[in-house]
């Protein structure tokens, strides 16, 4: 099982943080974003994750270097962040979707169980994690339910359309991989492409019935884009046992095969 991680942009909405330091690379507790990410996934036996880096994306490459071995964790360079979306970033890492892989955007703090779950559920082509809630905003990235099956994505979903919000992570399995490579490559030929979420890709094929939904209600995430959300994300990584596995893997630690999902 392979893990794509979505780190390329600089974290604006977090400045003046971001300022030199990429938003992946903030410390939360101790250690930063992507780390915690690439532990709880090889907790879960992600071996193989790539990081798409962008905005000073040196100082990203050195730090999983200081921590992971290569065959590990590698990165991928967007020369195309400081004006695209992450379309761009999927349409660059297209190459890595030949098989069953995770998906993550590389602001999405979350515990264990909310991949384990993920990885338990029913085998179909694309399945997108999505929590619940009583209100959404108009950052939320909105979801239209029917049963476990999603019929639409989208920030501009209507409150009588939105049964849930996207956390930013999803499984492709089976054909998975191969229909959403197709529906990139239909897109980037798209004027819009350098202002598209790849979700509006995922919307699209919804709409033709190949995404469904793991609901994570009552599990804990954080997703990291304006300094109050750095609070939360603090109280999340607290919550977690520092002296558990949780601690980062080291490269030494890595000598010994870990087994694939």
């Amino acid at each position: 099982m392979k893990a794509i991680i979505l780190s390329a942009g600089q974290g604006r909405r977090l400045l003046p943080l971001t300022a030199e330091v990429p938003k992946c690379a903030l410390q939360i507790g101790g250690r930063s974003l992507v780390e915690w990410q690439i532990t709880q996934l090889i907790k879960c036996g992600i071996d193989q994750v790539t990081v798409v880096t962008g905005f000073e994306a040196d100082k990203v490459e050195h730090l999983l270097r200081s921590h992971y071995r290569p065959d590990q964790v590698q990165t991928l360079y967007n020369p195309f962040f400081a004006v695209s979306d992450n379309l761009i970033s999927c349409w660059l890492a297209r190459h890595l979707m030949t098989e069953d892989f995770i998906l993550l955007n590389g602001d999405t703090l979350f515990e264990g169980t909310i991949l384990d779950r993920l990885l338990g559920t029913l085998s179909r082509p694309i399945t997108l994690v999505t929590d619940s809630k009583s209100t959404y905003d108009a950052d939320d990235m909105k979801v239209t339910l029917d049963e476990h099956r999603v019929l639409r994505v989208g920030k501009t979903l209507q409150p009588n359309q939105s049964h849930g919000e996207s956390i930013g992570m999803m499984l492709f399995r089976g054909n998975g991989p191969d229909l959403f490579v197709r529906a990139i490559e239909g897109a980037i030929r798209k004027p819009q492409v350098l202002k598209q979420w790849y979700l509006s890709v995922i919307d699209e094929m919804a709409q033709s019935g190949l995404v469904w939904s793991c609901c994570i209600q009552g599990l804990r995430w954080a997703e990291v884009d304006y300094p109050v959300d750095l609070e939360a994300a603090q109280k999340l990584v607290a919550s977690w046992d520092a002296s558990s596995s949780l601690k980062a893997p080291s490269a030494r630690q890595f000598s010994e095969p870990i087994p694939s999902r």
